[in-house]
């Protein structure tokens, strides 16, 4: 392949685009749209009709293409076929008496289920059971007492008939279960009696697995038994909370064994014949309520018969306090399994008021001395079992049920506590319609009996759901806040100041707001009382939050930020600052120049900033920085572009360890000088243009702080574009310089998304956008002609590529298009204001031959790559590919009417062909191209070149 002499073919662009547009035609509405839906008709003609009578036609027609899916169903599927022989069935079924009473089953079993749901508005125990185990905590020591089995033989009478063998055997095993040894475990911290109850629960999980049904029993009421021990009051609702744990899974095994073998009545009467010889009352009661569920197997009035006989036992339990719980496990499993039978509910609510005549007598409150409990803190403790008991007989009742409740309340001494569950059980809608009558209660209540805030803090609770009649919402809030502003514990403080917070952001202005964050500032101050409540402050900003979305009227509050300094943990302070950015993010629907917005907004900000360090996860970086990017983005001071670039100023030097802020910032500093061009219509004043400068220049300094070397690179050549978009020349000679002396520092591979990748197509694709962009770049008068051009390809010529790599190849056929653009009389595309060099030279001789000869340079660059790849027989595929591109590029760019250019394309498409590995349908439409363009008055040349071209079948 001798060396060729270029030329490039003259180009009219107005002239190929003409002939590049699609011809007009006329099309009707009424024709064929690809989008328009296929109407089919189906027209099939009945046979076998009788005789006489006219042939009837069926036409169906359908909007709908035919699915591929259904057609291989044959027009039927297999749940369809069952819904069909279900129907087909029925009739003849419905004659069979055995079927009937499977329909009646099937209607009473359907008709028990309804009565036994209970719907998603009803809260769970299982919602419950964290935050009891989290409030009621102890640091005493705790005891287990564990009943170890006696080893004694049991050796059956002789003669002794089969049936009184069982009932021997039973027995006797139950004796066991109460007579055998005992092991006590002492001094248990609570989070180790934890521990030993789950160990029991295993235990009973693993005996029963192993068919120990015995030994399951016998753990079941060991853990009954520790449900009488008071000994460590304040923890006995935990205590319940981890023993009915075990009953739970209990009632579940003993019911699932049933269902296996439902068709035997005698396991299930063996069961309850087994908890009937409990001779304790507690024990035998927590297991029976455990099994309640399995009644149903005996008759269906198992369980209405049961419920009213569990709940007359208890009345035999001594302590009110074990006593409530007893009611509360018996109230949850009636609900989980009969929650329509709402008179044992009664039943028991009915008992419970009755308990608490107990709680002045002399055996309760000797016990509260040699404990040291007081009476409010003892009264708390029935407050799980009281609101469960509530909660199930409130559940979906009618609102004169509430009315009935709150006459008894009234009726009752001593009426805080059942007061308190009251107004938490109920709809808040029917507490809400009655929030004064609830005030005045409380009002009336003993404050030594039950703690007044912990009232309000119920009544809080309901109307943060729903709303108090409009004309006495301002007296609730006072009458509330008297009270709560008067509680001394910080930590009572803030849990009720936090539940008012909603209700006063929901109905009052920032005026009452502002004055509530005062008065928790206030308590919260002291001794630093807010690093005991930072959960309480930050559900606080949250409810704020919700409601306040105008920025503006929540920084003009006096006591909103020295509210958020009160959170001095750090990563407490950043999660609320988050959230902050979050809500602005989403809710600020405009820009805004508000200085007490950005000064507010920019210090949380750089809260979050602030907490970046060497630890920080990549994950939280972006995170943050994504939150500090919206923020920036909803800046904007309008016309006051100067304005603007001192706040970019401002960011750049405060935001300086998010790099992907900078990056941000920078892309703001150039929509801004884009933006001062279009509002000066391309005409800069002295002023703009210096204004546009002073943009350049901001991020010509700020790009060399960035470590990603591809960010660096592509806000060079963006910030380039930009100083030329606004006649900057000298501004974006000094980006695309630096963007070429950078490039010898790309590495050979990168990390995307944490696996290294090679960096040779991201290398590319910049090349490539840079060389676009030289075409409209002029030359500098001090400089030789096509320097940046010359500068590009000789970093790229010293640039240590990858082994048997083509990109160096690949990007000098790249940039002979350019070339052959550069020496047009009228380029492709221009900037306005900016004369390029089609200008500055004219069409200078010189100029043309200077691109002539380093495009012949390129070309022998590429022909000697050419052949040193065809001595390689590995590598004739990369051969063929980088000669069919040379190949376009002289069809397409290159003057073909010199002979020898037109016999280097001929040799370029005879070499990518040789060995059969370009794509024949290419080439098929190379060549139609080739011979459509031949037709043209000015491209006849090209039909010499055409039949010199041949297709060669692959080998």
């Amino acid at each position: 392949m001798a060396a060729v002499q270029w030329r490039s073919s003259a180009r009219s662009y107005d002239t190929e685009l003409q002939r590049c547009r699609p011809e007009a035609a006329l099309v009707e509405f009424g024709d064929y749209h690809p989008l328009k839906p296929i109407m089919v008709t189906d027209t099939k003609t009945r046979h076998g009709a009788r005789k006489g009578s006219t042939s009837s036609s069926s036409s169906s027609s359908s909007s709908v293409a035919p699915d591929p899916l259904s057609s291989m169903l044959d027009g039927t599927d297999p749940l369809s076929m069952f819904a069909a022989a279900s129907v087909i069935e029925a009739p003849a079924m419905s004659h069979s008496a055995s079927t009937g009473v499977c329909n009646a089953d099937l209607g009473r079993k359907r008709k028990e289920k309804e009565e036994e749901a209970v719907g998603p508005d009803f809260e769970t125990w299982s919602s419950k059971r964290g935050e009891i185990l989290a409030r009621f905590t102890t640091t005493e020591k705790l005891s287990i007492n564990l009943f170890m089995g006696s080893d004694r033989g049991k050796a059956p009478s002789p003669g002794s008939s089969a049936v009184s063998e069982k009932v021997r055997t039973r027995l006797e095993e139950l004796d066991d279960l109460e007579e055998g040894s005992q092991k006590e475990l002492l001094n248990l911290s609570q989070q180790e009696y934890a521990n030993r109850i789950e160990e029991l629960n295993q235990s009973l999980k693993e005996a029963w697995a192993s068919d120990q049904k015995v030994k399951a029993l016998k753990i079941v009421i060991q853990c009954s038994k520790l449900l009488s021990d008071t000994s460590v009051i304040q923890f006995y609702p935990s205590k319940f909370v981890l023993i009915t744990d075990i009953l739970d899974t209990f009632g579940r095994l003993v019911y699932d064994r049933i269902w296996t073998i439902i068709q035997s009545d005698e396991t299930c009467l063996n069961w309850f014949f087994k908890i009937a010889s409990i001779r304790e009352l507690l024990p035998r009661l927590y297991v029976e309520a455990a099994i309640l569920k399995c009644n149903r197997f005996l008759n269906k009035c198992g369980i209405p018969e049961t419920l009213p006989r569990l709940t007359a036992m208890i009345r035999g339990i001594g302590d009110p306090l074990v006593a409530a719980y007893a009611r509360a496990y018996l109230c949850r499993v009636g609900m989980e399994v009969a929650p329509h039978l709402k008179d044992s509910l009664n039943r028991n609510f009915f008992d419970l008021l009755g308990t608490f005549r107990q709680v002045s007598s002399d055996s309760v409150q000797n016990q509260l001395v040699l404990q040291r409990v007081e009476v409010p803190e003892y009264l708390t403790l029935y407050s799980p079992a009281v609101n469960w008991i509530l909660q199930c007989i409130a559940y979906r009742a009618p609102e004169p049920l509430l009315t009935e409740m709150t006459e008894r309340c009234k009726k009752l001494g001593n009426n805080a506590l059942l007061l308190n569950s009251v107004m938490r059980a109920f709809r808040p809608e029917f507490v809400a319609a009655r929030a004064t009558d609830f005030i005045g209660m409380i009002k009336d209540c003993d404050e030594a009996g039950f703690p007044k805030h912990l009232l309000f803090g119920a009544l809080g609770r309901s109307l943060a759901c729903a709303d108090p009649p409009e004309s006495e919402r301002l007296t609730i809030l006072n009458e509330a806040w008297k009270v709560i502003t008067k509680v001394c514990s910080p930590q009572d403080y803030v849990i009720c100041a936090e539940i008012w917070v909603e209700f006063t952001c929901r109905h009052f202005s920032k005026r009452e707001v502002n004055t509530v964050l005062a008065d928790v500032i206030k308590h919260m101050t002291p001794d630093r009382a807010f690093e005991d409540a930072y959960p309480q402050l930050q559900s606080v900003i949250r409810k704020i939050l919700t409601y306040f979305h105008d920025f503006s009227l929540l920084f003009s509050m006096e006591r909103f930020l020295p509210f958020l300094d009160m959170f001095q943990k750090d990563s407490v302070r950043v999660e609320v600052c988050r959230s902050i950015m979050d809500i602005f993010i989403r809710h600020q629907e405009e820009p805004s120049r508000d200085p007490v917005i950005l000064n507010a907004m920019l210090h949380i900000c750089k809260t979050m900033h602030d907490s970046v360090n060497a630890l920080t996860l990549e994950d939280e970086k972006r995170s943050l920085a994504l939150l500090i990017i919206g923020f920036i983005r909803m800046v904007s001071f309008g016309r006051d572009f100067e304005q603007q670039l001192s706040f970019c100023v401002e960011a750049r030097a405060t935001f300086c360890n998010l790099e992907s802020v900078l990056v941000q910032l920078i892309h703001t500093v150039n929509q801004l000088a884009m933006e001062t061009s279009r509002v000066m219509r391309g005409n800069h004043s002295r002023k703009t243009a210096a204004f546009v400068r002073a943009c350049a220049a901001y991020s010509f300094i700020t790009i060399p702080s960035l470590s990603s070397i591809f960010s660096r690179l592509s806000l060079y050549l963006l910030s380039g574009q930009v100083a030329l978009a606004n006649q900057c020349l000298s501004q974006a000679d000094a980006f695309l310089k630096a963007a070429v002396s950078l490039l010898p520092e790309v590495p050979r591979s990168i990390s995307v998304e944490g696996k290294l990748r090679s960096s040779e197509s991201f290398l590319m694709d910049f090349i490539n956008n840079f060389l676009a962009t030289l075409l409209v770049v002029p030359d500098h008068p001090e400089h030789g002609v096509l320097y940046l051009v010359r500068g590009l390809l000789n970093m790229v010529q010293d640039y240590t590529w990858e082994d048997n790599s083509d990109a160096k190849v690949r990007v000098y056929i790249s940039a002979l298009p350019l070339l052959a653009a550069m020496s047009q009389e009228t380029y492709l595309y221009s900037i306005p204001k900016v004369d390029s060099n089609e200008t500055l030279y004219g069409g200078d001789p010189k100029f043309l031959s200077e691109i002539n000869k380093l495009s012949e340079t390129l070309i022998g660059q590429i022909l000697d790559h050419l052949k040193a790849l065809g001595r390689d027989e590995q590598s004739t595929r990369r051969q063929g590919a980088l000669a069919f591109s040379l190949f376009g590029v002289l069809l397409a760019h290159g003057d073909l009417r010199n002979n020898k250019l037109s016999q280097l394309a001929v040799n370029l498409w005879n070499l990518s062909h040789k060995y059969g590995h370009c794509e024949t349908r290419v080439s098929v439409r190379t060549l139609e191209c080739m011979k459509h363009q031949a037709q043209q008055a000015d491209m006849t040349h090209l039909s010499d070149t055409v039949q010199r071209l041949a297709l060669q079948s692959r080998t």
